[in-house]
């Protein structure tokens, strides 16, 4: 992995300069300075929100743990990172920069934060950072973060190599979560399996992961992990992902129990649609008409499955798979799990809007070379969306003594990362689950 990364940088880097002397043409600045970031204080507290370093400082290198550093791009002028490496005896401090990537920058290694500040050319200054910093003027320009936030859509070799390796990371993690639930584990065990599994503490990922047993799985974003396991295990929906070198994959599969049939036999179903949808991620694919494709195909899973009794269109058009299918098919994914830009317009910003009726479509541009997006379609039997059908004249064309044989089971999500190409997609899910 190492040899191939050092093979692949130098032209990430070649790439990343080049969209930053246009970027900063476009606003007439001298220089762009990106700041790492400082931790997050804890509220009344003197201690800190574990760090999460700045996206488009690890855009640049491979470095996720170095709070208080800049980067420096001048055109023309081989880039400087200001490495802070604090005299510290309460933390770790970060070790001198080393690897493939040293020598294709100039390094100057500081002790404290106005030393950085110093350290800062002078002139028309683009300062990215995720807060104040004293001494400097943070602006994140307009002009600047739309083009690159753009440009950041299409990802490098380099940066798919690493996307690879998170996703790797993540299905053998997978792997150990679907053992656990298995062996009856409860929510919190299943984690620390997939934790373990990772080599990844909770803040290494690139998420909170979401681990629901049974009902649970209908709470879309679960976040609790009981600690005993329930009487009966009836079904798993985990959605949780792992890092690389600050690149995401988010990862989503849903488990039944041996003697659940039928539950089966709808997540079969469901995956079958999923792996539909993965196909049709093609240069030229909006996003928005995918996944109103996807509401017509799950609503035919809903009646193939005695659910529904009305024709999918009636079904879309009536709002019934809304209740079913309340999120989006996906987002773009890449240095953060939900990556900027699904609804930019082009490279001066703008933004396309979400299709009428579905408020959370976290995507809506059109498929290009290099994109990289999330394909997670889901049903879910949710308390309050299906009080709501009720109440609407399409309740009369609802099996309602399925949707509660189906309630104890929660829902079920199926999530791979699928890269756009020329040609066929590359699914990296599933291509990194077949490795493992």
């Amino acid at each position: 992995m190492h040899d191939q990364l050092a093979t692949l940088y130098p032209r990430h880097l070649a790439v990343l300069r080049d969209r930053a002397d246009k970027a900063l043409a476009l606003g007439g600045f001298d220089h762009l300075l990106i700041a790492a970031g400082m931790p997050a204080e804890k509220f009344l507290d003197d201690q800190d929100f574990p760090f999460a370093v700045n996206p488009h400082f690890k855009h640049w290198l491979p470095l996720t743990d170095a709070p208080g550093s800049w980067i420096i791009h001048t055109p023309g002028q081989k880039p400087k990172l200001v490495f802070l490496q604090p005299r510290d005896y309460w933390h770790v401090v970060p070790q001198a920069p080393q690897g493939y990537w040293v020598e294709h920058f100039e390094i100057v290694i500081v002790r404290n934060a106005a030393e950085a500040v110093a350290a800062l050319p002078a002139g028309h200054r683009a300062v990215i950072a995720p807060a104040a910093v004293d001494g400097i003027e943070v602006n994140n320009p307009a002009a600047v973060l739309d083009y690159l936030h753009w440009h950041r859509s299409y990802k490098t070799p380099y940066e798919l190599a690493l996307m690879r390796e998170a996703s790797r990371i993540g299905t053998r993690a997978h792997r150990a979560a679907a053992d656990a639930f298995r062996a009856s584990a409860s929510e919190f065990d299943i984690h620390m399996a997939y934790l373990d599994a990772a080599r990844q503490i909770d803040a290494e990922l690139p998420y909170a992961s979401i681990v629901g047993l049974n009902e649970h799985g209908a709470v879309l974003h679960y976040s609790r992990f009981d600690r005993t396991p329930p009487s009966t295990s009836r079904s798993l929906l985990i959605d949780a992902g792992a890092s690389a070198a600050g690149y995401a994959s988010d990862i989503t599969r849903t488990y039944a129990a041996a003697d659940a049939s039928e539950f089966q036999a709808l997540i079969d179903s469901v995956d079958a649609a999923q792996q539909g949808f993965v196909a049709m991620v093609r240069a030229g694919q909006s996003y928005p008409d995918l996944h109103v494709h996807a509401h017509h195909v799950l609503a035919g899973v809903l009646r193939e499955h005695g659910i529904l009794r009305m024709s999918a269109e009636s079904a879309v058009e009536a709002g019934v798979t809304s209740a079913f299918f309340p999120h989006g098919l996906g987002h773009s994914i890449g240095l953060q799990v939900h990556d900027v830009a699904g609804f930019q317009q082009g490279e001066r910003g703008g933004t396309i809007p979400r299709p009428a009726g579905h408020p959370y479509l976290r995507m809506t541009r059109t498929l290009e070379p290099g994109m990289v997006v999330t394909i997670e379609p889901g049903l879910y039997f949710i308390d309050m969306l299906l009080a709501e059908l009720r109440d609407k004249p399409a309740a009369k064309d609802i099996d309602w003594a399925k949707v509660e044989a189906f309630k104890p089971y929660g829902g079920i999500r199926i999530e791979d990362d699928v890269v756009c190409t020329e040609g066929a997609p590359e699914n990296l899910t599933r291509d990194a689950w077949g490795r493992e």
